[in-house]
């Protein structure tokens, strides 16, 4: 039963392993699509993000879900919750440019899985990579919101759930423990990420915080107040 309760949610500290990364001739061939390059591993973590602007905090993410999983897919998607400063489709330009100045081939942004929805998202991975242990990726600020999410318990029954720790929001093990009631599960990731936030990059245009790679991008196509001048 989905709601049967387990003795203990699962914390987990990941290892990083090489036993699941191929070699980079292998990726290199392997890259000529997304479904290509993440179909060969048997784990993929899914990190979807409103990337409002992506900041430090995003890309540190990326690069330690790198040093725990061997394929990582990300996209930018719109959060129904959140109002959004920028369109989806700048924001995933954003995301993309800084993809490509981490420049891993086991990191790929797939915007196909885009949804407001992470149940239509995991639908979509599924039939992309039928067969791959998928595990959804969600900050903890969010763990709260999942039970509210549409069709959550079947996106607790289809998925694992890892939890990256966000400085300022510390771990509600009340919520935790509900998501193992329904079912879930839950593994918290051993992760260090900036305390950053995209909300504040975009309102006080805080510098500090936004990748270097993002900055021509932001200011040719003149997002959150800047110009090319600035």
């Amino acid at each position: 039963s989905p709601r049967r309760r387990s003795s203990h949610i699962k914390i987990n500290s990941h290892i990083k392993s090489n036993s699941h990364i191929k070699s980079n001739s292998q990726e290199a061939s392997a890259a000529s699509s997304p479904a290509a390059v993440i179909k060969s591993a048997k784990t993929m973590a899914l990190l979807g993000t409103s990337a409002d602007p992506p900041t430090l905090g995003h890309q540190e993410l990326l690069k330690q879900l790198l040093q725990l999983f061997p394929r990582v897919a990300t996209w930018a998607s719109d959060n129904p919750m959140k109002q959004h400063g920028a369109p989806l489709e700048q924001r995933s330009i954003l995301l993309r440019t800084l993809v490509q100045s981490i420049n891993n081939p086991r990191l790929q942004i797939v915007q196909e899985l885009s949804s407001p929805w992470a149940i239509t998202t995991l639908e979509r991975a599924h039939s992309l990579w039928p067969g791959v242990e998928l595990v959804f990726v969600v900050g903890s600020d969010l763990v709260a919101q999942i039970p509210k999410w549409k069709n959550f318990s079947a996106l607790l029954e289809h998925s694992r759930l890892a939890i990256a720790p966000r400085e300022g929001w510390p771990m509600d093990g009340r919520a935790l423990q509900d998501l193992e009631v329904h079912g879930g599960r839950v593994e918290v990731l051993s992760l260090q990420i900036p305390a950053t936030a995209s909300s504040t990059a975009r309102q006080q245009l805080d510098h500090t915080q936004i990748p270097a790679a993002l900055w021509p991008v932001l200011q040719q196509q003149n997002l959150y107040g800047l110009t090319p001048g600035l």
